[in-house]
């Protein structure tokens, strides 16, 4: 059954049958947006790192939809896990229009951040889950801050809640959004990471990325 599931094919048609449940969940779900002023930076001139925790990842690509409603032409990149289930999530996210770049912000590291970088310097915003892909759940791997310290680009913390969802019994407790539901975006304030300093950054970006997703909730 493993050697069938990592076939290129039935991968394939995994990610191209989440993608439409994803998309069926952004259009019939009600959603609020709080922080929508920061939210529409994207829509301007500077390229920005977006940041969600790991379990909020079905919020991406409502994030997307909404933003693009707000004037994001822009592309986007994201990092996908060299890890099985990381690939299946980047095959999803590469269909609702977000280009991947292989690593992660805590294993493969210099690789995955030489990109990212090369994303922001060609004017792409970047999309990462600084605890992914495995955890520890709600804590920051360096690699956000690093990313900004080394780019400039400024961190855009951000969070999401659906009141109809299925709770997984995963290390991060993904909430698995229903239709016909309730949902919240909260997009905070920008982040600046000092270039010489990145650990503070860090810990401001790990603070920031919690206070977004407890307003988020109810």
């Amino acid at each position: 059954m493993k050697t069938f599931l990592r076939a290129a094919p039935v991968q394939n048609t995994l990610a191209w049958a989440l993608a439409c449940y994803i998309g069926l969940v952004a259009r019939t779900q009600l959603w609020r947006v709080q922080g929508a002023e920061n939210l529409r930076l994207l829509a301007g001139d500077e390229t920005f790192i977006v940041v969600f925790w790991h379990e909020t990842l079905p919020g991406v690509p409502v994030l997307l939809r909404i933003a693009r409603k707000m004037g994001l032409n822009r592309p986007g990149v994201g990092l996908a896990s060299r890890h099985r289930d990381g690939r299946l999530v980047g095959n999803v996210m590469a269909i609702i229009g977000l280009e991947q770049v292989a690593g992660s912000t805590s294993k493969g590291g210099p690789a995955g951040l030489r990109g990212l970088a090369r994303a922001l310097a060609a004017g792409k915003h970047v999309c990462l889950t600084p605890d992914g892909p495995r955890g520890p759940r709600r804590v920051a791997a360096p690699g956000v801050a690093q990313l900004a310290a080394l780019t400039g680009a400024r961190v855009l913390p951000c969070g999401a809640w659906t009141s109809n969802a299925i709770t997984l019994n995963s290390w991060d407790r993904m909430r698995v959004a229903l239709p016909f539901g309730r949902g919240v975006l909260v997009a905070g304030a920008p982040i600046i990471v000092p270039r010489d300093d990145w650990p503070a950054g860090l810990a401001t970006i790990d603070a920031a990325l919690n206070a977004a997703q407890r307003a988020a909730e109810p």
